[in-house]
């Protein structure tokens, strides 16, 4: 089922769409908010200079470091009193950056959030349960509404207080869940403690994951704890372009269909902002093209990915965005070779003896920089047997090194002695700043 027909636009059609789009939102920006029209100036860029899509590279990037610059309104295009609803991050780095919509906007964003459900195969006869955390977070009401706009049956359970959310999944039979990848396998683990089996004694066979990225070994580890025949797929958004609905995965799992009426996606070399040929991995920058009270031009969102315009098997002609491969403000740099997150991950997943959490410690001793990953074991009778967990820890050592390029200190401990998280996994502490 593909729920919008533009969605499935000949690509010529698609991009006169967003040509069109993109004109009036540069000239709306460059009109009404000053910081963009500073920008665009010392550019020497104006609005009649876009005439063509090509002609994108040529504006300002936009990043967060503005948002908080202009702190709360300074780059909306509207009055506050046409706000109906106003979200904002959590600030924890900073002054929190403030995204807001008009009436419109919200009706689009429902719209494009029940795109990304039908994506990943809800339908209007899903009970669905949202695990994201309601508040000033987009996650839980950007999948609430989309799920409602679908008919879908919704339980907003939002995060915390597992055990009563595994009753409400058995009471209720939720059909759909909605939670971050490590949030749901955090679930799988203590329904296991209470003796129920989420693949048999559950009827949850949807997975809707946002919020945090998901490699393939994490896909895989959910379905050993949901079933195989769970269809799990992830989506992708953030506040600052509008919440979830910016792109999905459909369920042939070949990347993120972008919603493209609405967002043109560019790929950048985050180092010097070019950008790079189709099919080459950087920076994802995204241009939004029909939001009324906050359009960004060409917002550098960090994530590192590609794009595939090849045609994909469901009938969409969206551009497709490749999982995503980390972050470039997340990469870190250890004895001068860069490692993202993801890469440990996708190895210690492939691992059967340990479990999916892990917590990666970066730190710094005779002027050198050390990493330490600890990793939990999933049964606690290797811990009895010394020689079987020094082979365990050199095979993890090993695979680690072909991968990185680098030694890291393995740390095995007993299972579920990590911490665990019921939104977002913060999985590395880095104390290099604090020695």
């Amino acid at each position: 089922m593909i729920w919008a027909k533009e969605e499935s636009l000949p690509r010529a059609e698609l991009e006169q769409l967003q040509l069109a789009r993109l004109k009036e939102t540069v000239k709306r920006v460059y009109d009404k908010v000053p910081a963009y029209r500073i920008k665009m100036e010392e550019n020497g860029i104006k609005p009649e200079h876009v005439q063509s899509l090509e002609d994108l590279k040529n504006l300002p990037f936009t990043n967060k470091k503005d948002l908080r610059d202009n702190y709360p309104f300074g780059l909306f295009t509207v009055p506050k009193s046409e706000l109906v609803r106003i979200h904002a991050s959590s600030g924890t780095t900073g002054k929190p950056t403030v995204v807001g919509y008009t009436r419109k906007d919200l009706k689009v964003w429902t719209e494009l959030v029940t795109r990304i459900a039908v994506l990943g195969g809800a339908t209007k006869e899903d009970v669905a349960q949202i695990c994201f955390g309601y508040g000033m977070f987009t996650g839980a009401l950007g999948l609430h509404y989309g799920l409602e706009n679908l008919g879908a049956s919704v339980c907003p359970t939002s995060s915390g207080n597992t055990q009563k959310q595994i009753m409400y999944m058995k009471d209720f039979e939720t059909t759909l869940l909605v939670a971050t990848p490590s949030y749901a396998l955090h679930i799988a683990e203590v329904a296991k403690n209470m003796g129920i089996d989420p693949a048999t004694d559950l009827k949850v066979k949807i997975g809707l994951f946002g919020g945090e990225g998901m490699t393939e070994p994490m896909r895989e580890e959910m379905y050993k704890l949901w079933g195989r025949n769970m269809k799990v797929t992830q989506n992708y958004g953030m506040s600052e372009l509008m919440g979830p609905g910016v792109s999905g995965e459909c369920l042939e799992l070949k990347g993120m269909h972008i919603n493209e009426d609405h967002f043109i996606p560019e790929i950048i070399d985050p180092a010097t902002g070019e950008v790079l040929p189709q099919g080459f991995k950087g920076e994802l920058v995204i241009t939004c093209i029909t939001k009324e009270a906050l359009p960004l031009i060409r917002y550098r969102t960090k994530d590192i990915t590609r794009l595939m315009y090849e045609p994909c098997k469901c009938g969409r002609t969206t551009v497709r965005m490749e999982n995503l491969s980390g972050r470039s403000d997340d990469m870190l740099i250890i004895r001068g070779v860069n490692v993202f997150p993801s890469q440990i991950e996708e190895v210690l997943l492939k691992t059967s003896e340990i479990g999916p959490h892990y917590e990666i410690i970066v730190d710094r001793k005779n002027h050198l920089d050390t990493m330490e990953i600890k990793v939990e074991l999933v049964d606690d009778t290797l811990l009895e047997s010394y020689a079987r967990l020094e082979e365990l820890n050199k095979k993890i050592h090993g695979n680690l090194k072909v991968v990185l390029g680098l030694d890291a200190n393995i740390k095995l401990v007993a299972p579920r002695s990590l911490q665990r998280f019921e939104g977002k996994a913060k999985r590395v502490t880095d104390l290099r700043n604090l020695s």
